[in-house]
């Protein structure tokens, strides 16, 4: 099961008047019924996400880190939003018509079913891309089109 963050108490974020410290804080101050939606978004992700991923603040809004931030989500009085970042949303373009987008984020309006096929797959897409960019980062023999520097060009 995925770990909860502990509440970082410090740096300015903290401090502000209404900054939730933790995942279970942002929920329940949730106004309904944008609350149920985010209820909803955030058991699909938890299901899709590895063991190891990690429910946190960042940017005043609930986030998953696994091997860095993974994604976002968050409640508005209409929607809930998701932000998988733009190479996801690109990847599913033709599944998200009659969804509002934007670079880097999906809104899904609560007064529609949420599609939780769908962001259970988005939420696998984003975790096979960091776990690909993580092999890549790390020069993986396996992996076709990576780019790995010589030990010359590591030299200079």
């Amino acid at each position: 099961m995925m770990r909860k963050a502990k509440p970082r108490m410090s740096g300015p974020k903290a401090t502000r008047k209404g900054a939730s410290a933790t995942v279970d804080d942002y929920v329940a101050a949730a106004p309904e019924p944008a609350r149920r939606a985010l209820e909803r978004m955030r058991a699909v992700i938890r299901s899709a996400v590895p063991a190891t991923a990690v429910e946190t603040i960042s940017y005043r809004i609930p986030a998953i880190e696994y091997k860095g931030v993974l994604l976002w989500f968050a409640a508005f009085d209409r929607h809930v939003s998701l932000f998988p970042k733009a190479t996801i949303i690109e990847k599913f373009r033709g599944e998200l018509k009659g969804y509002a987008t934007s670079t880097g984020t999906i809104q899904f309006p609560i007064s529609r079913r949420l599609p939780v096929s769908l962001i259970r797959r988005i939420v696998k897409a984003r975790v096979a891309e960091v776990d690909g960019r993580t092999k890549a980062q790390a020069g993986d023999p396996g992996l076709k089109g990576t780019i790995r520097r010589s030990p010359q060009s590591v030299a200079r």
